[in-house]
């Protein structure tokens, strides 16, 4: 019951999350049902049917990234103390998180068969004088196991991941076991330790009647046994997770990003000289097209993993030349906050490229944008924008308890409104021109 209210007793902004995952839920399960109607209405083309299936990977992954940041960035969830005192330990609260998404992303499937069921005309006739009997196959009984099936996929991959992702963690750090680099470590002036002595003990020194190997005036005594000398002995490092970096910590991988991207443009640039024929669209891929998508892939990877780094030397920037308090502010949060903002932002980077990319592909009279296609790439889009949104409202709410000592301390709020807004107006200035660059340049061969 305490679950139930602290689901229900959340803000409205809360609730605006959660039904933006619902929306998302129900347009991805309205292209899996879409491709349903596809093979039935045609069974003879299992090749195109297969590759319409197989292109609901993206938004299923971008409903499901979204629904990822709104289960983290959920305040009736979020461990406090006391709760554990009440059966509201960690387990508990990643449970209650990933029914949440459970009941959001069903609500969204239901909706789909809903919307799907109308269009067909199996509930209140053709809509529409049936303009989408075409594709949905209107007028065939649906299998029952394959809409469940289909109807399923986004509910339960996405309480996987959100289950996965907030798994109770120690919070203590973890040590690695010190190893011995050297099998006997000889004190100096004394005998070995850790190795065999000549009455077959190990670490051990006889010192019999006083007059041993080790009396007076020895320079240093000999060690118990088990005991390694530090100078020999590797310390304990604790990796830090990427979210908790400092600002002066630069996240890795930005090299390996640069190359990926230029290799990804490297291979578009080599598969335009040949076009492919017939025709590449997402329901016929051509042979030759393989190095198109492969280009592609790696040049959305690419962008991915540069976001972070690029975020951080954003942030650097802002702190040139003799920077004032808000451009030091604005400079050290962005700083602070690169890996956590730039992994979304590298993804609707790498969205806004591949949607210009698919735009200059069906520039053309013979090859219109249909409506599925439209859903496709709002879903994935509208998916990108808000997780972004949403991750900057998870950030905010890291930066609380700074932003209050900032007032405590008297700092005026418009200059942490001005350095909220120089941020994203920093942001956007770097990251808009790059993203159209290379948008550019991966469109470029389809124009040839």
């Amino acid at each position: 019951m305490l679950d139930l209210r602290l689901t229900r007793a959340a803000r409205p902004a809360v609730q605006l999350r959660r039904l933006l995952v619902a929306a998302a839920s129900a347009g991805t399960g309205f292209l899996l049902l879409s491709c349903l109607g596809y093979a039935l209405k045609r069974p003879e083309a299992a090749g195109s049917g297969a590759l319409r299936l197989a292109w609901c990977v993206v938004p299923v992954a971008a409903t499901v990234y979204l629904a990822l940041a709104v289960a983290r960035t959920d305040p009736g969830t979020r461990p406090r103390p006391g709760l554990s005192a009440i059966g509201l330990g960690p387990a508990r609260l990643m449970a209650v998180s990933a029914l949440v998404t459970a009941l959001s992303t069903t609500l969204g499937s239901l909706v789909a068969l809903s919307l799907f069921l109308h269009l067909r005309g199996d509930l209140t006739g053709l809509p529409f004088d049936g303009a989408a009997a075409s594709f949905l196959a209107a007028g065939k009984s649906l299998p029952l196991a394959a809409t469940l099936t289909l109807l399923a996929v986004v509910p339960v991959v996405a309480t996987v991941a959100v289950a996965l992702a907030l798994r109770p963690r120690d919070p203590r750090p973890v040590t690695r076991p010190q190893r011995r680099y050297l099998p006997f470590v000889r004190q100096a002036g004394g005998p070995a330790v850790g190795g065999p002595t000549a009455g077959g003990r190990t670490g051990e020194v006889e010192a019999a009647g006083g007059g041993g190997a080790a009396g007076e005036g020895t320079p240093a005594a000999a060690a118990p046994a088990g005991v390694i000398d530090p100078r020999f002995t590797s310390p304990s490092l604790t990796d830090k997770a990427d979210d908790d970096k400092g600002p002066g910590d630069t996240p890795a991988g930005l090299p390996w990003a640069v190359a990926l991207v230029a290799a990804g443009l490297t291979a578009q640039a080599y598969a335009g000289r040949t076009p492919p024929t017939p025709a590449f669209t997402f329901t016929t891929v051509p042979t030759g097209a393989g190095l198109f998508l492969l280009g592609w892939l790696l040049t959305a990877v690419g962008l991915v993993l540069a976001a972070p780094g690029l975020t951080h030397l954003c942030g650097r920037l802002l702190q040139c030349a003799r920077p004032g308090a808000l451009r030091l502010l604005a400079g050290r949060g962005l700083m602070a906050e690169a890996t956590r903002i730039g992994r979304p932002l590298g993804i609707l980077c790498a969205v806004t490229a591949a949607g210009y990319a698919v735009t200059t592909l069906y520039d053309s009279p013979g090859r219109p944008f249909g409506p599925l296609s439209a859903l496709g790439a709002l879903v994935v889009a509208g998916c990108a924008f808000a997780t972004l949104l949403t991750v900057a409202v998870e950030t905010r709410q890291g930066r609380a308890e700074t932003t209050d000592a900032l007032l405590r301390l008297g700092a005026p709020a418009t200059v942490l409104r001005g350095a909220a807004a120089l941020r994203a107006v920093a942001l956007l200035a770097f990251f808009a021109p790059l993203t159209l660059a290379i948008a550019a340049l991966a469109a470029f061969p389809l124009t040839r």
